[in-house]
């Protein structure tokens, strides 16, 4: 049977500072579980279309997307 291996996740070494920063900007907001669910989605784009997850690119779509899901939630109030 191969081996498999899992993908690195948002709580990875590289990922976590990205997290802990938007986590603290959008507290209040977003709880950290959804934070990290956008990190990790915004990796997985990243490495879908660059071929390559930089955390400051991960960092910058990522708090892209938690900007919209804040605005959309503020609109349903």
């Amino acid at each position: 049977m191969p081996e498999t291996t899992s993908a690195p996740t948002a709580t990875d070494t590289r990922f976590a500072p990205v997290v802990d920063r938007l986590a603290s900007e959008f507290s209040g907001v977003h709880h950290e579980s959804t934070v990290t669910r956008c990190v990790d989605a915004a990796r997985h784009g990243a490495e879908e279309v660059t071929g390559r997850a930089t955390p400051d690119l991960v960092e910058r779509i990522a708090r892209q997307h938690l900007q919209v899901l804040a605005l959309a939630f503020a609109e349903r109030a």
